[in-house]
């Protein structure tokens, strides 16, 4: 019997979670639908927020890598959805709601980046529309997305509190997995991980390259990715490793497309 005919005895006979059925399955050959393109994710709170200043030099370094590289972008939500948070744990709702409500904000984002870059031929993909997303690429090169998961109600309940655990980092982050894509870039305004919060702690140190077992016993109180991804990479079977550069540093971004460790590195 074939690796394919067994399999599809196995799924047709077994209870999904059967060992011998994920074995086999984990044993099946990997395609990598998107190999050759990178994912960036570009900050709500770092870049978006702060407006003309630090947006506009961002897109001028993406369409001036585009005849090189091939690039997913995705948007945070950053200080609307902050506050659209609060507002609505603060009436009591769910953390299904409060997913659905981060999706809108990035999905705002997503709309004005994808308006600067529109006369590019760069296209904004709705979260709708996801498997689209490798043929716009293949026609122009690039495409814009909403970070945020499309989980909503159906969102990972929290240990604790309400906010979604799984936002836009984690979400950027799973396009590239799930794709098999080149690169995973998050694209801030700091250079990278730091050992406390360099906004409020002068004396943090930069960590220039960690491993996420290593990352997750410092248990650090503030991490520049949200913590998810660190759990998903554990689990990678392509992106096993993520980058954060300083997008408010002009060239770090362009470097970091062509391979160069110009931040953090965090691998699995």
């Amino acid at each position: 019997m074939t690796t394919a005919a067994a399999l599809g005895e196995l799924l047709y006979r077994r209870s999904l979670d059967d060992p011998e059925l994920l074995a086999a399955t984990d044993a099946a050959p990997d395609d990598r639908v998107l190999p050759d393109v990178h994912v960036l994710k570009i900050g709500g709170q770092s870049l978006m927020d702060r407006g003309r200043a630090a947006v506009l030099p961002v897109v001028e370094e993406i369409l001036a890598a585009l005849p090189d590289h091939k690039m997913l972008i995705g948007t945070g939500g950053g200080t609307r959805a902050r506050h659209a948070y609060a507002l609505a744990a603060e009436l009591g709702l769910p953390t299904g709601v409060l997913s659905d409500i981060g999706s809108a904000v990035a999905g705002q984002n997503a709309t004005m980046l994808g308006h600067l870059l529109a006369k590019h031929g760069i296209p904004v993909v709705g979260g709708g529309a996801m498997a689209a997303l490798p043929l716009k690429v293949a026609d122009v090169g690039a495409a814009v997305f909403a970070g945020m998961p499309p989980y909503d109600m159906w969102q990972h309940v929290p240990a604790e509190g309400v906010i979604p655990p799984y936002r836009t980092d984690a979400g950027c982050y799973l396009v590239a997995e799930n794709y098999g894509c080149r690169s995973m870039i998050f694209v801030k305004d700091e250079d990278g991980l730091y050992t406390a919060n360099p906004k409020t702690d002068p004396g943090a140190e930069l960590i220039p390259e960690i491993t996420v077992d290593e990352l997750v016993a410092r248990d650090l109180a503030d991490l520049v990715v949200e913590r998810p991804v660190l759990d998903l990479m554990r689990h990678a079977r392509f992106v096993r490793q993520i980058q954060i550069v300083n997008g408010l540093k002009p060239g770090l971004l362009t470097r970091a497309l062509a391979g160069e460790h110009v931040g953090t590195i965090i691998s699995a």
